[in-house]
């Protein structure tokens, strides 16, 4: 019977045939949790008595980092001696977001199979593998025992075609996605993108997509294996950070693709050729519009960062913006590389001189603001635009602030003029 990419996958871990509906036991590659999950990951590894881990495991000071308050440290110290005393990999404070990190440093491979204590594990689906995120015990069971269970998703098809147009990027395009299909239209579905736009776009442009398919429900998602995909691989695999940091280990991977004639619970096509930038107003996410039907709306502050936005293409973009130009008087614009390598990019080219000279805060690798724990809360009131994930009330630690989507160069137009604006009229 033709399969889907996701039953492929999962057919593979679990040794036997199976299929969309079917429950599977599956081994895991690869798992991992950040500072916001791990201390029950180490609690329920305690309780199991778990001292050496049946799968890649690692764990990232993302969330909080550097550390807010005593609270927090007291995590943080729990996370350093249990790593050591596990003998598993520690990414501390100031390495970057996650999402960021573990793929950067190779430990992620096409065809695996990914849980990670966090929901935008999704992300990984960039590099043709099975990526999902989970709760802290059903990690820290994996890690016990090399496996996990699951239902096989079904599977939607997105077929994405045209070329993008000036000034419309990857987050405007998941944006209208979301908008389409709405905040529940994907729950526990993968989805697989196919079509000649994904040919076009960056791995940095397919991992911000693959990101935020969460954000429509859904549990995992695909893009194609292709010589982008490959050559990305390869460049990590030559980092200088990844020479200092050997990989847990060397595992066969294969570029897995469904099969002709494969069954969709639901088949897509968009074609972007004439889509304009996209805005989430609050406070969801599938509460999205088009640029071009907002009135003026007064900001306060500005993010570019995160998991989904924080890579070097997205800071790149928007210091071609600001270059000779200044952040409104007035405007918090503050900016989060999601990881040291590429701040340390970023720093050779000049891009972290032209924000600072704009009037930017450069704050530490790692998620800043988005989780609302110290850098960057607003007051009440304030308005928010931001390259982020996710807009709900208190997400940026103010359920009396108001949080509007965008893509890079959106948040960047929007904090040259103190108002949400088109960033066309600036490339």
């Amino acid at each position: 019977m033709p399969k889907t990419t996701v039953e492929k996958v999962l057919t593979l871990h679990a040794r036997k045939d199976v299929k969309a509906g079917d429950f599977a036991i599956c081994k895991v590659d690869f798992t991992f949790g950040q500072d916001g999950t791990s201390s029950i990951i180490i609690d329920r590894l305690k309780d199991l008595r778990i001292k050496k881990a049946r799968t890649d495991f690692c764990m990232v000071i993302d969330h909080n980092s550097p550390s807010p308050n005593s609270g927090v440290s007291t995590v943080h110290k729990k996370m350093r001696d249990f790593a050591r005393r596990l003998s598993c990999r520690l990414f501390d404070i100031g390495n970057g977001v996650c999402h960021q990190v573990i793929p950067e440093h190779g430990l992620i491979q096409p065809g695996d199979l990914v849980l990670g204590a966090d929901s935008h594990t999704c992300t990984y689906g960039a590099l043709g593998c099975f990526a999902s995120g989970v709760g802290s015990t059903d990690l820290a069971i994996a890690v016990a025992t090399g496996h996990t269970w699951l239902r096989v998703p079904q599977t939607i098809k997105i077929i994405l075609r045209g070329n993008l147009p000036h000034g419309v990027f990857a987050k405007d395009i998941i944006l209208f996605i979301i908008g389409d299909l709405k905040a529940d239209g994907a729950t526990y579905k993968t989805i697989e993108f196919h079509g000649s736009l994904i040919n076009k776009l960056s791995m940095d442009a397919r991992f911000t997509i693959c990101n935020m398919v969460v954000e429509m429900g859904a549990k995992s998602a695909f893009m194609p294996v292709d010589k982008k995909t490959i050559s990305w691989l390869e460049s990590k695999e030559n980092n200088l950070l990844t020479k200092r940091i050997p990989r847990f280990s060397k595992r066969r991977w294969e570029a897995i693709t469904a099969d002709k004639g494969a069954q969709y619970c639901l088949v897509k096509e968009y074609d972007i050729s004439d889509l304009n930038p996209q805005v989430a107003l609050p406070h969801t996410v599938d509460n999205v519009t088009s640029i071009s039907r907002l009135k003026s709306i007064k900001i306060n502050q500005a993010f570019l960062g995160t998991c989904t936005n924080g890579r070097l293409e997205d800071l790149s973009i928007a210091a071609r913006i600001l270059k000779s130009r200044k952040v409104k008087k007035g405007v918090k614009f503050i900016v989060a590389p999601a990881s040291k390598s590429i701040f340390i990019k970023a720093l050779r080219s000049g891009i972290i001189t032209t924000f600072i000279k704009a009037g930017a805060v450069v704050v530490s690798p790692g998620c800043g603001p988005c989780v609302g724990t110290h850098n960057g809360v607003p007051a009440d009131g304030e308005v928010v635009i931001s390259s982020a994930n996710r807009n709900f009330k208190g997400r940026m630690g103010n359920p009396h602030a108001f949080i509007y989507l965008a893509s890079p160069a959106t948040v960047t137009a929007s904090a040259i003029e103190g108002r949400i604006t088109d960033p066309r009229k600036y490339l």
